[in-house]
């Protein structure tokens, strides 16, 4: 169960399907980010790939000598403009493929369309989602509910991505929901609707024990999207933001031209790789030692290079020398930059109380620490809110609540009318009365032993204390121990064995906190393979962005909600 696998080898077989010669990968925006993350442009054009374009591009070349591979979702605006393109190929022969199922009509009129006869197949390759990491996609949908209801474009473009992980996957599962949202049972029925629409597709080898689907929705768990993160991919993507694996680094005091966009890559870039799960301190360590490797191995100034010998010798290491020469400033660009927001935000403060909020239970402890953060002017507007919101969803009904208090700080503090909205949103969104699940429970003797032994085994600490809601899920559906009283079965049969292949979904957005516990869950669960799945990947900014949209406190709702007006 390798998402990422999955995509490549749909890309590799587009371009082998073409047979040899010079050729143009034409895409559309989404699949052009579904390509990027997988491979790199290089990597492409070793496999006669001369030129990337995009369908929707009105200033094509006629370049008959090329072969076209065309990679496209099925939309009614794709397969109009392919249909443009037939009618006046600029490409010698077009292979075309479609990320999900396409209807007989638009094959129909495409090979209407086709009077050139140009075309030399049509296939539908499922590779409608964005692999971020081997066990991570996201389907990178921003805005996807209206209150407690799906955004009905939205909806269909998530059972879309979702009915197309299953097929590259090859998996037709039993489907379980959380109950106390409507939006995961409609999302359930859709997909099981296309799984007996298509069940010709999803007729695949049975397996002894049937893999499981489990939908979620972000509002059971709003705590998680909030915390600062201090593993090196959750990190990133916290403090400067990763959009399909590249960072925008242009704010950085004095970056390099070349470093003011960077790409963050497993697939090919092996410190990335090795350090994406390790935590700040550990990455720190890393990237000394990278250092001093570097230095090692980099060329002594001009006396070596005196005999041809050495200068054949530098040129045949110099790709190698190059390559760790750019990696090697990448990341100490990167990590610079965030031990130097971690100092000026003073995070490391900040993020101890966020998990003493998260995690334990002292009321009074609580209100003195957030009442001296938020005292305190060195900690930013969005830290101090986030604070906030945390302490309104652990004591939202606390007897002795503070919270009136604590808005009136935010104010005195100068925080926006906007960021303090969000407070009441947070709470509406993801509140007691929304979640169908225990996220907050009273901390009893077990549980503190037990984060007692967490620590005396020194591999937690107090940054990394909570565990998201997703982890206990995962752990209690593995054990057969998932109540179906608050995660139901769609339909009438049930899994009696315990489950191996589980494909977890969730409406809202998932976390890079939440990707890390699915990869310790797969390296600790012998025999279990899970893959994690939501309709974005969240930061704190994006989260905030997706409860305003849900809860309709702004009147920007355009941004988020018309994006996919066009979709079937």
């Amino acid at each position: 169960m390798n998402v990422t696998l999955a995509v490549k080898q749909y890309v590799s077989k587009m371009i082998e399907n073409s047979g040899p010669g010079m050729k143009v990968l034409l895409m559309d925006k989404d699949t052009t980010s579904i390509v990027s993350v997988v491979y790199t442009q290089s990597e492409i054009l070793q496999k006669e790939v001369y030129l990337f374009e995009r369908i929707d591009s009105q200033n094509r070349d006629n370049m008959k000598h090329l072969k076209a591979i065309c990679f496209l979702r099925p939309t009614k605006e794709n397969v109009e403009n392919l249909i443009q393109e037939l009618r006046r190929p600029k490409y010698s022969v077009y292979f075309i493929y479609f990320s999900n199922v396409i209807s007989k009509s638009e094959i129909k009129a495409l090979a209407e369309a086709d009077e050139q006869e140009v075309v030399a197949e049509v296939q539908e390759f499922y590779g409608d989602f964005i692999a971020v990491n081997p066990h991570l996609f996201s389907l990178n949908l921003q805005g996807v509910t209206r209150g407690r209801s799906w955004e009905p474009s939205m909806l269909s473009r998530s059972t879309q991505g979702l009915t197309s992980v299953l097929l590259a996957l090859k998996k037709c599962p039993m489907i379980r929901y959380q109950l106390s949202s409507d939006m995961t049972k409609r999302l359930a029925e859709s997909v099981k609707q296309i799984i007996t629409k298509e069940y010709e597709l999803f007729d695949f080898r049975k397996t002894e024990v049937p893999p499981l689907l489990l939908i979620l929705d972000r509002s059971d768990d709003a705590i998680t999207p909030l915390l600062n993160q201090w593993t090196y991919q959750a990190m990133v993507h916290e403090l400067l933001g990763l959009n399909n694996n590249r960072i925008d680094l242009s704010r950085v005091p004095g970056v390099s031209k070349d470093l003011r966009e960077v790409v963050l890559s497993a697939e090919n870039d092996e410190f990335y790789a090795n350090n994406l799960y390790l935590n700040f301190g550990e990455i720190g360590t890393n990237i000394k030692n990278l250092m001093e490797d570097f230095q090692k191995k980099k060329p002594k100034g001009q006396q070596k290079l005196e005999s041809i010998t050495d200068m054949k010798a530098f040129v045949d290491n110099y790709p190698q020398f190059k390559k760790m020469s750019g990696t090697v400033s990448k990341h100490v660009t990167v990590v610079g930059e965030l031990s130097r927001l971690v100092a000026e935000r003073q995070l490391m403060e900040v993020s101890e109380v966020e998990q003493e909020l998260a995690c334990q239970n002292d009321h009074s402890s609580a209100m003195q620490n957030v009442r001296r953060l938020l005292q305190n002017p060195r900690v930013c507007e969005l830290d101090a809110v986030r604070l906030v919101m945390l302490y309104a969803l652990r004591y939202e009904r606390h007897s002795s609540t503070i919270l009136p208090a604590l808005m009136e700080e935010l104010s005195r503090k100068g925080v926006s009318d906007r960021h303090r909205r969000m407070v009441q949103s947070v709470v509406e969104f993801g509140g007691k009365r929304v979640r169908g699940s225990d996220l907050i429970t009273a901390t009893d003797a077990v549980a503190i032993t037990k984060q007692f032994f967490k620590g005396l085994k020194g591999v937690e600490n107090v940054y990394t204390q909570h565990q998201p809601l997703l982890h206990d899920s995962l752990d209690q559906l593995i054990k057969g121990r998932l109540k179906d009283s608050q995660f139901p079965y769609l339909g009438a049969s049930t899994l009696r064995d315990r489950p191996q292949d589980i494909i977890v979904f969730i409406i809202g957005g998932a976390t890079y906190e939440e990707a890390l516990a699915v990869y310790n869950l797969n390296r600790t669960m012998p025999g279990v393979r899970i893959v994690l799945g939501g309709t974005t990947i969240h930061n704190t900014k994006s989260f905030l962005e997706e409860v305003t949209l849900a809860t309709g406190h702004s009147g920007d709702r355009a941004q988020g909600a018309g994006r996919y007006s066009s979709r079937r």
